[in-house]
């Protein structure tokens, strides 16, 4: 497969370029999806698909869906005609103290039979910044492409220690979803930079590899002060979906951290709480056995607590972390999109003037600009239903795992306050019986 290539072009049954103006804002077909259990229409590799009107952002919304029955729906449209050839995996972290800084480095494992790697297996140690450097490297040669977000590299300073245990499993789990979402990916799994990556020994980050040709290299040099004229329905859609997605996770992730923050400092009293029943029990002869008891209810309650906040720390706000910077991810593509459309709508309305003026033909660069946009709107769409077949699954998988937990919290407690009852009733009826005694 070619890195980059454009894909989905119309190059058959294509208008010629100097019929139309702004082709963009009406030749594109509006994103559509269905509310409720109907059936989806897909955009297979970023094609069009027919519909009367544009989708809501309600309807874009409601396609967060948990039914199995959808699982064939929002297949991922490569994996129906490629093998997975490439096989990623981040663990082992260590830490490494010098003189000069202390920081982790993270083991990345590596099996493939591709023909662009030397050998089947790979092992080799990365630390957070040579991620970064692959991130960073793989959105300047792929322009087009929605590149997976790294979680974030700065902590807030006696608020989170970056080196201990439960951050770095944290943030080793997130680099490893990140390696995998890459190497997944169609043409990102393609990448140079990701074979370096992988594969050297010494990653030398300065010098780098000869980028590919910049699809997007023009975007950044857009003609001065041309505003686009309208963005294709399909893609406001997405922006206005992206806008709704982004405040319902940011609500929910406020409240989680507030429930959290109670959690925690309700686990603090509970533990204090028990450790009275301790100390009475050692004063009260007869009520000794019913006070032990209770304390150790309190106890085995603390510590169904306490796995249930860990779950939610490290589980369930890593995930709405990671879609709130995916969302950003998504945002910059569209931008991009739409500073490529823009440069085109400018080069076109330039052009088209000199044709009336002088009679001078369209330039080859329109043609050129045409195309970008056409490949960006491709390749968009494509990561577009990547995206939402993964957020699908994922919080499918959060959402079944939070109730699993929450059920099997709720369990323990129950369990231990029935025992208390037993032994209760079990005290009651032997001080009935030493008293009839």
């Amino acid at each position: 497969m070619s890195v980059g290539a454009p894909r989905g072009l119309a190059s058959s049954g294509q208008k010629p370029i100097t019929e139309i103006i702004h082709p963009l804002s009406t030749a594109e077909e509006p994103f559509s999806a269905s509310v409720g259990g109907d059936k989806e229409a897909g955009l297979t590799n970023g094609t069009p698909v027919e519909t009367s009107s544009p989708a809501s952002t309600s309807s874009l919304f409601n396609r967060l869906q948990l039914d199995d029955e959808l699982e064939a729906d929002v297949r991922d449209p490569y994996i129906l005609t490629e093998t997975r050839d490439l096989f990623v995996t981040v663990d082992d972290p260590k830490k490494h103290v010098s003189t000069m800084e202390t920081y982790i480095t993270y083991r990345v494992s590596t099996k493939t039979t591709r023909m662009e790697f030397d050998l089947p297996e790979y092992c080799v140690r990365r630390r957070y910044q040579d991620f970064d450097w692959l991130r960073i490297k793989l959105e300047d040669s792929q322009p087009t492409h929605l590149i997976p977000p790294l979680p974030e590299k700065f902590v807030m300073k006696g608020v989170v220690d970056r080196f201990s245990e439960e951050f770095v499993e944290t943030r080793m789990k997130a680099l490893d979803k990140f390696l995998k979402r890459v190497a997944d990916h169609p043409v990102l799994s393609f990448n140079p930079h990701l074979n370096a990556f992988l594969s050297a020994k010494d990653l030398n980050k300065r010098q780098g590899l000869a980028l590919l040709t910049k699809v997007g290299e023009s975007v950044k040099h857009v003609a001065g002060g041309y505003k686009l004229r309208a963005r294709p329905a399909e893609f406001c859609a997405m922006g206005e979906y992206l806008d709704t997605f982004s405040q319902k996770l940011g609500t929910i992730d406020r409240i989680a951290q507030r429930i959290l923050k109670e959690q925690s400092e309700y686990l603090t009293e509970l533990r204090e709480y028990g450790t009275v029943y301790s100390s009475w029990a050692g004063s009260e002869e007869e009520l000794q056995r019913p006070l032990e008891g209770v304390a150790g209810c309190v106890s085995t309650c603390c510590g169904a607590l306490e796995e249930q906040c860990e779950n939610m720390s490290q589980d369930f706000l890593p995930v709405l972390r990671e879609y709130v910077l995916y969302i950003e991810s998504m945002k910059n593509v569209l931008k991009k999109r739409d500073q490529s459309q823009a440069e085109y709508e400018g080069r076109l309305e330039a052009a088209i003037l000199r044709k009336q003026e002088d009679r001078t033909p369209i330039p080859i660069e329109v043609e050129k600009c045409q195309d970008k946009v056409e490949c960006f709107n491709a390749d968009l769409k494509a990561d577009w239903e990547r995206w939402q077949s993964n957020k699908r699954q994922d919080f499918k998988q959060l959402l079944t795992g939070m109730a699993d937990k929450n059920i099997n919290h709720y369990e323990k407690c129950q369990a231990a306050w029935e025992l208390l009852i037993t032994l209760l009733q079990d005290k009651q009826t032997e001080d009935k019986i030493s008293e009839t005694n």
